[in-house]
């Protein structure tokens, strides 16, 4: 009994994972390299008004380097990620 307990509570995990992968996340551009084709985002906190914003920007490579011409530091964005072998890309990228 205790064998199911864990696999179901590993496939649950391994569910809420793929779902929140597909979930839009919303943030700020704080700086792009079209050359190397990266992008830095600062994740938009959600919760307490007040509350810390100071995470530090995450930097992702650019599925389609196209996407990035479209966009300039200082905007707001909605964006989809992946991560394959600890590198992080963007898969969509819409400014707001």
């Amino acid at each position: 009994m205790k064998i199911a307990n864990i696999v179901l509570a590993a496939v649950l995990t391994l569910i809420n994972s793929a779902a929140l992968a597909q979930q839009g996340l919303t943030g700020t551009i704080t700086k792009i390299d079209r050359i190397n084709g990266t992008i830095a985002i600062q994740r938009e906190q959600s919760g307490t008004t007040g509350a810390n914003t100071g995470g530090a920007a995450e930097e992702f490579k650019a599925q389609d380097r196209s996407s990035l011409d479209a966009v300039h530091a200082g905007d707001k964005v909605t964006y989809f990620s992946t991560e394959t072998g600890g590198i992080k890309t963007i898969t969509k990228l819409q400014k707001q």
